[in-house]
């Protein structure tokens, strides 16, 4: 049971409170949490990537007047429900989407516009990387971003002397530190297990690999220093505080842990850091992660090899794509009611338009649907077209079209998934749902366990998300002790009494989904002719 309002304010006050951060694909959050972890304020803001000379990206002048006015609307909902305001923390965490980038000169001045994980311009540097590391380099991943710059003889790369991703960059700007969690660091360079830290064998690889355009260092010199969680990351300093809070109330001397990746995050929000579990995070983009047993039998370039903010090793199939065009076909819906003066709440339009997809026919009424607004290297393309296809038989219903849709958001997390279970024999005892699109109950929860054929829990707070996340794992460096493990802190301070919900699959919905993605995999074709032709 929480605390009162007055309790809860008077701990805002003497700084015991926690801050977690989080800069999503479209949404920045910071959640705020007291030390039994419950969420006691929130504050958010909506940003978009661009499309910029072929480049998806963000503009760093963005990255900031976003985190301010996220920052500023968290205290806004605090002086509403507590009448206080905030002047000092018991520790802060950032995170962000993983892996692109993001590299910097001997002066700290960005050398390009930040690439993103989205793109998937680097193909020909993971091919090679992948093959030389006989260990899969997905494109998103910094080296193959550094690597392919090399093979494009771009002039910046010479001048390189730091390279970070989202995370690691705000962290560096508000701690003066250059330093990343090693969820977060296995998107920029593969790690050793055991020592948890870069592949020095890959660095010594890469290192002879570009030995004859003789630049000026070495590519380990380039990286953040690896942390796992728990371990000293530096404080906020005095010009952190200000750049973070504008109306400058925020102390400096706050504690900083670790920044992470957003799968990191996921993996704590869920408490899916102890082998055999594993969790979905579904939003923009969409993967779904399982802690492993042991290793797995041959390199698979479907699937990344990441750890745990801990440091354990797991297995990610992460897509580039689930709702983004979900969300444009309910913001159609929405613009219809518009035009007919109908006032429509966003959220009940969600929850009415997904709750419908359960009525549609276990086919999805022969519909056929591709969500690929980018490019999906699990299935093979370069780039992306959103596909809505139907024969002129097929049972065209707004139950079917929804459902269809919601099939399609988890295809390529499926086809990803299936060597884990299918292939690989990996057990999966359950799967934590989150994210977005498990905001309306029990829709694509169920769907998600007829997919990967696996139970599917959702707890009652999973809509708070990887800011959650960060704010336990704030919270884990300052609160835990001493030798006391993140599975354990997990499983005996957060987790013991969390509420949720969980679906077990049903047989016949797992076979309907499975013949659903026979008709996938076949209408690929369709999506590769849009690709090529559009």
């Amino acid at each position: 049971m929480g605390y009162g309002t007055k309790e809860t304010a008077a701990r805002i006050e003497a700084g015991k409170a926690f801050l977690g951060i989080e800069l999503g694909s479209t949404r920045m959050k910071a959640v705020l949490i007291d030390d039994r972890h419950e969420p006691i304020a929130s504050g958010g803001h909506a940003w978009e990537n661009r499309l910029v000379d072929g480049v998806w990206t963000y503009d760093l002048d963005e990255v900031w007047s976003g985190l301010q006015d996220c920052y500023q609307d968290l205290l806004r909902d605090v002086k509403a429900r507590y009448d206080v305001t905030i002047t000092k923390l018991a520790g802060i965490g950032f995170s962000a989407m993983m892996h692109g980038y993001l590299p910097f000169d001997g002066e700290d001045r960005l050398l390009t516009p930040f690439r993103t994980w989205r793109n998937t311009i680097t193909g020909q540097a993971a091919e090679k990387l992948t093959k030389l590391f006989n260990y899969n380099i997905p494109q998103r991943w910094s080296i193959a971003h550094l690597y392919q710059a090399i093979l494009n003889d771009e002039e910046h790369v010479k001048d390189v002397r730091f390279i970070t991703t989202l995370s690691g960059y705000v962290h560096w700007k508000l701690s003066g530190k250059k330093v990343l969690g090693i969820g977060d660091a296995v998107g920029m360079m593969p790690v050793d297990p055991a020592t948890k830290n870069y592949n020095q064998r890959m660095f010594d690889q890469f290192n002879e690999l570009i030995a004859d355009r003789g630049y000026p260092w070495k590519v380990e010199d380039l990286f953040p220093r690896v942390l796992t969680a728990g371990m000293d990351a530096g404080v906020l300093t005095g010009e952190g505080a200000k750049l973070l809070d504008v109306s400058g109330q925020l102390e400096a001397g706050i504690p900083l842990c670790p920044p992470e990746g957003d799968a990191g995050t996921g993996m704590v929000a869920t408490n899916s850091v102890a082998k055999r579990t594993g969790n979905v995070s579904a939003g923009t983009s969409i993967f779904g992660m399982v802690v492993l047993e042991r290793e797995l039998s041959k390199v698979y370039p479907e699937l990344d090899m990441v750890t745990t903010p801990a440091g354990d090793p797991v297995a990610m199939a992460h897509c580039n794509n689930c709702t983004s065009d979900l969300n444009a076909w309910v913001n159609l819906f929405k613009e219809f009611a518009e035009a007919f003066g109908m006032e429509t709440d966003l959220n009940d339009l969600f929850g009415t338009l997904y709750r419908k997809a359960l009525e549609g026919d276990a086919a999805c009424g022969g519909l056929l649907a591709y969500n690929y607004l980018s490019g999906e290297h699990v299935t093979g393309m370069e780039a992306g077209r959103p596909l809505f296809v139907r024969r002129p038989d097929s049972a065209f219903t707004l139950a079917n079209f929804m459902r269809v849709h919601l099939y399609t958001a988890l295809g390529a997390l499926k086809t990803g998934m299936d060597i884990l279970t299918k292939q690989e024999h990996v057990a999966v005892d359950n799967i934590l749902g989150h994210g977005g699109l498990f905001k309306t109950e029990g829709v694509a929860q169920r769907i998600l366990a007829a997919a990967l054929n696996t139970p599917v829990s959702v707890m009652a707070t999973a809509g708070e998300g990887g800011a959650w996340g960060m704010a336990i794992l704030a919270a884990y460096a300052t609160a835990k002790e001493e030798g006391e493990t993140l599975e354990r802190y997990l499983a005996e301070k957060v987790f013991r009494d969390a509420r949720g919900s969980r679906v077990v699959p049903v047989p016949e919905e797992a076979e309907d989904y499975e013949k659903f993605m026979e008709t996938y995999r076949r209408g690929l074709a369709i999506e590769r002719a849009a690709v090529d032709h559009m």
